[in-house]
């Protein structure tokens, strides 16, 4: 560690410092930034070449000038202390204690950044992964190793089913250890306090590490934070082989501290003033989620992003589909009509769903209920279109059964309670019973022996 202060500081914005005259210093190394009012903020170096540094400020930049500010590089990159004592705490968005406790003391220090998984080391996920919500377990199964983001719109409550997904969470089998690492990025007061609360008062926070950053408090925290959420899962999952969900909400305000970071760089702007690395940064979060030959734990990841203006092409969510495996889509018009969760399963996707369903997993019948499930909904969705123009009056009677079935759909099997935790035999029965209002002839996408050994119709 060096002893030596700069004072040679050319610029500052307000989130980066130019520091003149530094050498070899290293990508991602720490700085001490120090005030003339004896108040000091950490930062980290984005950039060096020909003697000069970019540093990123975690702190406020308010109060600096450039006479009396000073940097001393300390030569090693951003570590977090981990150990099984982060289970039930609370942390801010660069690993101090939010919770009243003690800070974490460890012998294992742990590089934040993290390493690639080597695509020849991973192992392809297989496992069911229940969260009680029917839309995911049933429709667009959550497998273990997966990432499967949530794309939500303003307004919407991707915040309770994030909360949800965190109380109820399971691993089906025994002796599993099972934790949640919870990373909230840039939320407000009123929504930590709704996170801390649910946590606490279920008793989830007992298997849970969370960090927040709340949208009061500096906007580099919100790139770091997801770093300090995965570098912990990847402690827990691979040190204490467990197996840890990842909950990142929301990625949209992770996305908005890289263009302001690269606004003050005054890089070339990419699609819509969003740096054109978005995808490749975007992709060292993402990719740090899977499980590893020979390794019991396995990390799983369920990033939130909020699309702004209901845009599903934005580059936030675009870029984030690209890497990612599927999307669990919330709707706007099931909100409006009460239906929670509002999860539009005919826009969402698991493409790993085939990895982990079936008999031995969840139920043989699983695979022919969720096809049945999809094309009846979907032909029932398109009826209520076709009403609008030629009345109900003019549908035959298949066509009304199927019209029915859209409804019903949405009243009993997408829409459940928030304390509700279904597991997926009882998802399934629901579908049947469902299925129970169509003719036997209609069901078409699900093998005989099963309509035979599940159905509820009266012979």
């Amino acid at each position: 560690m060096s002893d030596v202060y700069y004072k040679t500081v050319k610029q500052i914005t307000s989130v980066l410092l130019f520091v003149e005259g530094v050498r070899n210093a290293a990508y991602n190394e720490l700085v001490e930034i120090a005030m003339e009012d004896g108040r000091s903020v950490t930062g980290q170096v984005l950039d060096s070449r020909d003697g000069l540094a970019i540093v990123q400020s975690f702190g406020e930049t308010r109060g600096m000038d450039l006479g009396n500010t000073k940097a001393r590089f300390q030569g090693t990159t951003a570590k977090l202390s981990v150990g099984t004592d982060m289970l039930g705490r609370i942390f801010d968005g660069v690993g101090r204690p939010r919770d009243g406790g003690p800070q974490i003391y460890s012998d294992e220090q742990v590089d934040i950044t993290g390493e690639a998984i080597n695509p020849y080391a991973r192992e392809e996920p297989s496992e069911f992964i229940q969260t009680g919500i029917s839309t995911i377990d049933c429709m667009n199964t959550l497998v273990r190793g997966q990432k499967l983001p949530i794309f939500s719109g303003s307004g919407l409550p991707h915040n309770r089913i994030a909360a949800q997904i965190a109380r109820q969470a399971k691993i089906l089998g025994e002796g599993e250890e099972f934790s949640v690492v919870f990373g909230g990025i840039g939320i407000n007061s009123e929504e930590a306090n709704f996170f801390r609360r649910e946590l606490e008062e279920t008793g989830a926070l007992g298997r849970a590490v969370v960090f927040l950053n709340l949208s009061s408090e500096p906007s580099m925290e919100r790139v770091i934070l997801p770093r300090l959420a995965l570098t912990t899962a990847e402690y827990l999952a691979y040190k204490e082989d467990m197996h840890v969900l990842v909950i990142l909400t929301d990625m949209t305000n992770y996305c908005e501290a890289l263009r302001e970071i690269s606004a003050a760089r005054e890089e070339v702007p990419g699609r819509r003033g969003y740096p054109g690395y978005m995808y490749t940064d975007l992709s060292t979060i993402y990719e740090r989620a899977g499980k590893i030959n020979n390794r019991k734990g396995s990390i799983t990841q369920i990033p939130i992003l909020t699309m702004p203006g209901d845009d599903i092409t934005h580059p936030i969510p675009d870029l984030t589909g690209y890497i990612t495996e599927g999307q669990i889509v919330l709707s706007r018009e099931l909100q409006r009509k009460g239906v929670y969760p509002n999860v539009d399963v005919l826009l969402s996707l698991s493409r790993l769903m085939n990895q982990g369903i079936g008999q031995g997993r969840t139920r043989e019948d699983h695979r022919g209920v969720q096809d049945q499930l999809y094309s009846t909904y979907a032909s029932g969705k398109d009826l209520r279109s076709l009403t609008e123009i030629v009345g109900e009056e003019a549908l035959s009677e298949s066509d009304k059964r199927y019209l029915k079935f859209a409804d019903l759909f949405e009243q009993r099997f997408v829409n459940q309670g928030y304390y509700e935790d279904r597991d997926i035999e009882t998802s399934l029965n629901l579908g049947w019973e469902l299925f129970s209002t169509l003719d036997r002839n209609e069901i078409k996408r699900v093998k005989d022996e099963f309509v035979a050994k599940y159905g509820k119709w009266k012979d």
